[in-house]
């Protein structure tokens, strides 16, 4: 079966988090499937979204003050846990998200670590940049964390993820998650998701 839906994520993002654990019921729904593309979002800020940095630092911020109430109503909505922000946000994802990108083979498993690495950071608050917590997160899904740390540092994994971040960049994308139906109709974020189930059905 071919994959319909394209989701580019980075673990570092609450939002990236509510939409997959959202996702797989839209999927279900509609008898598709997706390919889950790991990418550093980070480069996507840097190249096509730097603003969203600036915003940060506005401790007076109302949208963003006020992004933190409505990510944990879409939180409690969801059954997700969201401890969140943490001493580590804003998060480095570099070494996460190349684990994730040494599984992308294997769609299978890197769902599984992605799943419990997001519970990792966003309900425990371990560090997302750490390689030890991360190759804890994946042996406790079964997973050879060992071997996935291994190739994580390997240059062809670090390519991989480089050019993911460069694809969406290159195909519209701003930011995590961004979402593409059927190759060319994109969407970003967990609120946009009845978008894509509407998508999916025409």
């Amino acid at each position: 079966m071919t994959d319909r839906v394209e989701f580019f994520f980075d673990l570092s993002s609450p939002w990236t988090c509510l939409a997959f654990h959202n996702l797989p019921a839209v999927l279900e729904r509609n008898g598709v499937t997706a390919r889950y593309r790991p990418i550093l979002v980070g480069g996507v800020f840097n190249a096509v979204n730097p603003a969203i940095y600036a915003a940060r630092e506005q401790a007076d911020n109302r949208r963003m003050q006020h992004s933190w109430k409505v990510l944990k109503d879409w939180a409690q909505l969801a059954g997700v846990s969201m401890n969140f922000p943490s001493k580590w946000h804003p998060a480095k994802s570099v070494t996460a998200m190349r684990f994730a990108a040494a599984l992308e083979d294997d769609q299978i498993s890197l769902v599984r670590f992605a799943r419990a690495a997001f519970a990792s950071y966003f309900d425990r608050q371990e560090n997302l940049d750490d390689p030890d917590v991360l190759e804890a997160v994946a042996d406790a899904e079964g997973l050879d964390g060992a071997a996935i740390r291994v190739a994580a540092g390997s240059e062809p994994v670090k390519a991989r993820l480089r050019a993911n971040t460069d694809e969406v960049i290159a195909r519209g994308g701003y930011g995590s998650p961004t979402i593409f139906v059927d190759g060319v109709d994109m969407y970003f974020g967990n609120d946009q998701l009845p978008l894509v189930e509407a998508a999916l059905k025409r």
